[in-house]
């Protein structure tokens, strides 16, 4: 029996499964009669490939009659042995090579790739927007680094990305994704390698610091050599880590997205895609949770220290993360490799797509739809130009830049700012923050993609959807007019003798210590019996010390600086920070959260409107195109902007044999207000842009969006017709195999 061709030219594809047909009733989905009147108008919807259903008979046009007649007594085609066939004969089992096992086959599915692909994404998230933001700080104290070198290390990820995205999404996009894919994975697992290196390059984190080193009296003196600065310059090997976490991470975010939509029905295309970026969101939340508890164990594992996790001295071990992820990306890199260029059927999804491209006046939209275009690199200027021309696409770019420069902001030093504000540790900021992160993160990206398919939302309600999300989070956003006080502190916002002093001016020696010789290089606050915090034992005049059988903390007495309880005693401090009894504390991160989760509500939505405003030859390469807008113009100068504004909201700096050192304390009111700022403007240019890509774009005629739509229930009615039509677009007897 002679197949009909495919009026698109593409493939059709082989299904391992046999189905047999004995009679094909009329087919009634969803309550929905298929062969009911008033079907006819619904054929006349445009699909992906720029063809419209008529009412004229052809190989697809299942509206008008049944898959297969049930005529008795005679031979239907339907009573043979039906198989999916691949026009070019493509072997689409999934295995390595030739080694294509049954038991295999099993994952050989949509869920199957999302599966893998989750994970993959849940271990890049983990690692990049995970480790790292929660190490930052340990790093600028390991290796004597700014804030704005952090920021740098964290924006190489983007630099690298957008260096490779051109070349990966245009040409991955036409060649075997899955192998790009599980490349990608490979290398993304040596950047986590190359990233832990400086911990075993350099020598033994050493620091000059005993129960009584510190203390009023005691003998102190700080060697300055030439070897700590040099620390700095292991930046560029961190950079070069970001660099292949970068190279890496491209295909994930493009090809793998592509992968998914061109595999499923697009009805489901934005729930798979939502699972697939919840496993993202989730995967930095892990990164702060994991990452926090191992900066509770001391860096140089196995050699003892009189360091405690209050100290700001202290360094967790930063880099067994960093080896855990770089071991697991190569073996998820593995399944992935193994996948077929296409699933087995997922061409019947891909013929039977509905058109949502934007139109351009001069109809040279319809060039992406020839089966044959952007396999060359000729074609690459034309695929350029054609997404300029589009401003749907560019609006939604420009949108996804300014979430972008947020949330690589926030992501990067958000602990941070949790940290100060709350005087939290860095161990207990990063949990904090990722306990923030799962659910307003996660649950935001999951319930984007299901309300899409819930409502069944087109291009033109998924702006608006994304418009509505942007305001809530810009009202939302306004909660950082609100800080929490500094705690004071003696010789920096408070004389030692209880009144204020002015700010900037630092006047850390008193009659109280002045006898004591305390040093300036050593900064280990401790917190008075008077709720007042201290540069250092030295500088609280403290002269003895103890530690506490319960949990090992320090306690330092007869000191000098702290007000007496009574006249026979002096007063005593604890190690570490004070507790913050700031108030506001609950309300600020109520607010934080819904920031948080209406920021990544609209993610998917956003990048589902992306997918369906361009033409289904160009979206691999339409999302490569978008990931360069957002770095370059959002997740690149975000840490670097961020990391420049939370500098200048420094207090004390590290004093280094008279080089500036990290940030001790920071201001909180100018950290909340500079946030706060850089929040409404970037949150009103979100709303700009989603509501002029609303405005602006252009449906196809006839489609649910356009002017000239079809009747109301046509939309509904044509997604219960799909099935039955993509049988008739994919399906082959045995005889003509």
């Amino acid at each position: 029996m002679e197949m009909p061709q495919n009026p698109r030219g593409e493939n059709t594809f082989i299904s391992t499964q046999s189905f047999v047909f004995s009679s094909v009733p009329i087919p009634v989905e969803n309550g929905f009669n298929i062969d009911s009147s008033g079907t006819k108008e619904l054929c006349r919807t445009p699909l992906s490939n720029g063809i419209v259903l008529s009412n004229a008979n052809s190989p697809l046009d299942s509206c008008m009659q049944p898959l297969c007649s049930a005529t008795s007594g005679k031979s239907s085609p339907c009573s043979e042995e039906v198989k999916y066939v691949s026009s070019e004969g493509e072997n689409i089992a999934c295995g390595w090579g030739a080694f294509t096992p049954d038991c295999l086959q099993f994952f050989n599915t949509p869920k199957g790739i999302l599966f893998f692909l989750c994970m993959a994404s849940f271990l890049q998230g983990m690692t990049v927007n995970g480790f790292i933001n929660t190490v930052i700080t340990s790093i600028e104290r390991r290796y004597d680094l700014h804030s704005y070198q952090s920021g740098l290390i964290a924006s190489s990820y983007d630099i690298a990305a957008c260096v490779c995205l051109t070349f990966v999404s245009y040409f991955g996009g036409t060649g075997h994704k899955p192998r790009w894919l599980g490349w990608g994975v490979l290398v993304m697992g040596l950047g986590s390698l190359v990233f832990a290196l400086p911990q075993f390059t350099t020598g033994n984190y050493e620091v000059n610091f005993s129960e009584e080193f510190g203390i009023c009296g005691s003998n102190q003196n700080i060697s300055c050599t030439g070897s700590t600065s040099s620390l700095s310059n292991y930046r560029f090997v961190f950079m070069l880590g970001q660099f292949l976490h970068g190279i890496g991470a491209t295909p994930l975010y493009t090809l793998g997205v592509t992968y998914l939509d061109e595999n499923v029905k697009s009805n489901y295309s934005p729930v798979y895609i939502a699972i697939f970026y919840t496993a993202a969101i989730l995967g930095p939340a892990a990164g702060y949770l994991i990452g926090g508890a191992l900066l509770n164990i001391y860096t140089e594992i196995g050699r003892p220290t009189e360091l405690t996790t209050e100290n700001p001295l202290w360094v967790g071990a930063w880099w067994i993360g960093f080896l855990g992820a770089g071991a697991s990306a190569f073996l998820i890199s593995i399944p992935i490799l193994g996948y077929p260029r296409q699933l087995p059927g997922s061409q019947r999804y891909v013929v039977m797509r509905v058109s949502e491209t934007h139109q351009l006046k001069d109809g040279s939209h319809k060039t992406a739809s020839d089966p044959d275009f952007g396999k060359t690199v000729k074609d690459l200027p034309l695929s350029i130009w054609l997404l300029l021309r589009n401003p749907t696409f560019i609006l939604l770019c420009l949108a996804g830049a300014t979430e972008a420069t947020l949330i690589a902001g926030m992501s990067t030093f958000g602990p941070k700012f949790l940290e100060s504000q709350f005087s939290l540790s860095a161990s207990e900021a990063a949990t904090l923050f990722g306990y923030l992160v799962v659910p307003a993160g996660g649950g935001g990206t999951f319930l984007g993609g299901f309300f899409v398919n819930k409502f069944k939302l087109r291009c033109s309600g998924i702006i608006k959807f994304c418009l509505f999300c942007t305001l809530i989070s810009l009202l939302a956003i306004c909660i950082f007019f609100m800080h929490c006080p500094n705690m004071p502190m003696a010789g920096m916002t408070l004389k030692y003798n209880g009144s204020m002093l002015p700010e900037g001016s630092l006047q850390l020696l008193a009659s109280c210590n002045e006898k004591c010789g305390c040093l300036r290089e050593i900064y280990s606050p401790v917190c008075g019996t008077d709720n007042v915090m201290y540069y250092s034992p030295c500088h609280a005049g403290c002269s003895t010390v103890s530690v506490l059988p319960e949990g090992g903390k320090k306690v330092y007495r007869d000191c000098s600086c702290i007000p007496q309880h009574s006249p026979s005693r002096l007063g005593h401090a604890t190690a570490g920070k004070c507790t913050s009894s700031c108030q506001r504390k609950s309300l600020l991160l109520v607010f934080i959260f819904v920031v948080i989760l209406f920021t990544f509500l609209s993610s998917i939505p956003a990048l589902t409107a992306t997918l369906r405003c361009v033409s289904d030859r160009q979206r691999s390469f339409a999302l490569g195109i978008q990931w360069i807008v957002v770095r370059t113009l959002g997740g690149i100068p975000g840490p670097i902007a961020f990391g420049w504004v939370i500098d200048k909201a420094c207090l004390l700096w590290q004093d280094r044999c008279g080089d500036q050192g990290s940030c001790y304390i920071y201001q909180n009111s100018a950290m909340s207000h500079y946030t706060l700022i850089a929040g409404i403007v970037y949150k009103v240019l979100g709303i700009i842009f989603f509501g002029s890509a609303y405005l602006l774009y252009k449906p196809p005629r006839g489609s649910p969006d356009s002017p000239v739509a079809s009747p109301p229930s046509s939309s509904s009615a044509s997604e219960n017709t799909t099935d039955l039509q993509e049988r008739g677009s994919v399906l082959q007897t045995q005889n003509s195999v």
